[in-house]
C-alpha cells in the first residue's frame, strides 16, 4: 500500500473511531451513573451496570482478532459498528436497572470487537512508527471520547436523558455509514498468517510472558479508568458540583489524553515503551491519591488532567508493545488477548470500587485504586529489567 493510500485509511478509520467512540462515550459519561441513579440503582448495582459493557470483551475480543484474521478487517468492524448504530436507541426504552444492564451488555460487544480490529489492523500496517500510529488513531477517537463529557453534560442539563442517547443514535449511524468506504482487503491464503488456528494463535500469545506483562498493565489502567469513570460523576455530584460542570471535569481528562497521545507515541518508538509506561502509571497513581485530598471543581480538573497524562502516556505504548512481541502475523489474535485481559480489569473495576464505597467511603476507594497502579508499575518494572537482562 502506498503512502498516499495508507494515510487516507487512517484518516478515515480515524473518523470512523471518532464517531463511534463518541457515540459510545456519550451513553456512558457521565449520563450512565446518573441515569442509573435517577433509576433507583444503589453504588453496588451501579458498579454492576457498568460492568456489563466490558464483560463482552472478555467473551469476544480474541474470537474477533482472531477471526479477523480470516475473514478480514474490514469485515469484522462492520459487524461491530452496526451494534453502535443500533444500541442507542435501546436505552429510549429502558425502565428499570435491570433492562439498562441487558442494554449495556448489548452495546459492550461493539467497543470489544472495533476496538480490538482497528488496533490489529493498523498495527499491521505500520512498523517503523507503529506507536505513533496507534497513537494518532487512538487519538482520534479519543477526540470522541473528550468531546461527550461536555457534550453530555450539556444535554442533561438543557434537555434530559433521552436525548444524549439520540445524540448517540446519530453518531453511531454515522459512523456506520462511512464504514462503506473501508477498502477491502487481499484475500487470505495457505502461506499467509490468516490461516493460524484460533487455539495455535491463542498458545503463541499466550506463551509469551511480556505480553501477558503488558496486558495485565493495560488491565490495571482500564480498572482504575473504568472505575474513575463509574463514580467520579456521583463524587463530584456528591460535593454539590452540577452536571455541566462534571461535563467539564472529565472532559478535561480525556482532552489532555488526546493532546498528549500522540506525543508519548512519538516518544515511545524512539525511547521505548517501558520508559513511557512505567513513569506514566505512577503519574496516574498520584492523580487518584489525591482526588480525596484536592476535593474542589479546580482540583478535580487538575486532577484528572493529570490522570489523562499518566493514561496517555501508558496507553500509547502497550499496544505497540504487544505488536513489536508478535510473532507469524498473527496481530489480531495478539490484540484479542490484550483487550481480553484489559476488559477483565475494566469489569472488575467499577465492581470492586462500587463495593469499597458502599462499605468504606470513597477516600479508601482512590487509595486503593492508587495502590494497584503502584503494584503494576513495580511488578511490570521488574519484568522489563528482568527482560533486558535476558536480550544483552
Amino acid at each position: 500500500m502506498s503512502a498516499t493510500r495508507k494515510r487516507d485509511l487512517l484518516l478515515l478509520m480515524s473518523l470512523i473511531g471518532g464517531l463511534a467512540l463518541l457515540s459510545s462515550t456519550l451513553s456512558k459519561t457521565p449520563v450512565l451513573p446518573l441515569f442509573a441513579h435517577a433509576l433507583g440503582a444503589t453504588p453496588t448495582e451501579i458498579g454492576w451496570i457498568v460492568m456489563a459493557s466490558t464483560v463482552p470483551g472478555i467473551l469476544i475480543s480474541f474470537p474477533a482478532g482472531a477471526l479477523s484474521d480470516y475473514l478480514g478487517k474490514r469485515a469484522v468492524m462492520r459487524a461491530a459498528l452496526v451494534i453502535f448504530a443500533t444500541a442507542p436507541f435501546l436505552y429510549l426504552l429502558v425502565t428499570d436497572v435491570t433492562q439498562l444492564i441487558a442494554v449495556r451488555f448489548y452495546h459492550g460487544f461493539a467497543t470489544a470487537i472495533f476496538g480490538t480490529v482497528a488496533t490489529a489492523a493498523i498495527a499491521q500496517r505500520y512498523v517503523a512508527d507503529r506507536a505513533a500510529k496507534l497513537s494518532a488513531f487512538s487519538s482520534a477517537t479519543i477526540v470522541g471520547r473528550s468531546i461527550a463529557p461536555f457534550l453530555g453534560g450539556a444535554l442533561i442539563s438543557l434537555a434530559s436523558f433521552h436525548m444524549v442517547y439520540v445524540a448517540c443514535a446519530i453518531s453511531g449511524v454515522l459512523a456506520l455509514v462511512l464504514s462503506l468506504w473501508l477498502p477491502g482487503e487481499t484475500a487470505p491464503s495457505a502461506a499467509k498468517p490468516q490461516r493460524i488456528a484460533f487455539l495455535a494463535s491463542l498458545r503463541a500469545v499466550l506463551a509469551n510472558r511480556y505480553i501477558l506483562a503488558t496486558s495485565g498493565v493495560e488491565a490495571a489502567l482500564y480498572l482504575v479508568f473504568g472505575a474513575v469513570e463509574a463514580f467520579l460523576a456521583l463524587y463530584a455530584a456528591r460535593l454539590g458540583i452540577p452536571a455541566w460542570q462534571i461535563g467539564v471535569i472529565l472532559g478535561a481528562q480525556l482532552l489532555s489524553i488526546v493532546l498528549l497521545k500522540p506525543v508519548m507515541g512519538m516518544v515511545s518508538d524512539k525511547a521505548g515503551r517501558e520508559r513511557v509506561i512505567i513513569p506514566g502509571l505512577v503519574l496516574a497513581a498520584l492523580s487518584v491519591l489525591l482526588l480525596p485530598v484536592w476535593a474542589s471543581l479546580f482540583g478535580l480538573i487538575v486532577l484528572m488532567s493529570v490522570f489523562g497524562i499518566g493514561f496517555a502516556a501508558v496507553s500509547s505504548s502497550t499496544s505497540a508493545l504487544v505488536a513489536d512481541l508478535t510473532r507469524n502475523g498473527a496481530f489480531g489474535a495478539s490484540m484479542g488477548v490484550l483487550s481480553t485481559i484489559m476488559d477483565v480489569g475494566q469489569a472488575i473495576g467499577p465492581v470492586l470500587t462500587g463495593w469499597m464505597i458502599g462499605r468504606y467511603g470513597y477516600a479508601a476507594a482512590f487509595v486503593l485504586l492508587a495502590l494497584i497502579l503502584l503494584l503494576a508499575a513495580g511488578v511490570f518494572a521488574a519484568l522489563a529489567w528482568q527482560r533486558r537482562r535476558a536480550l544483552a
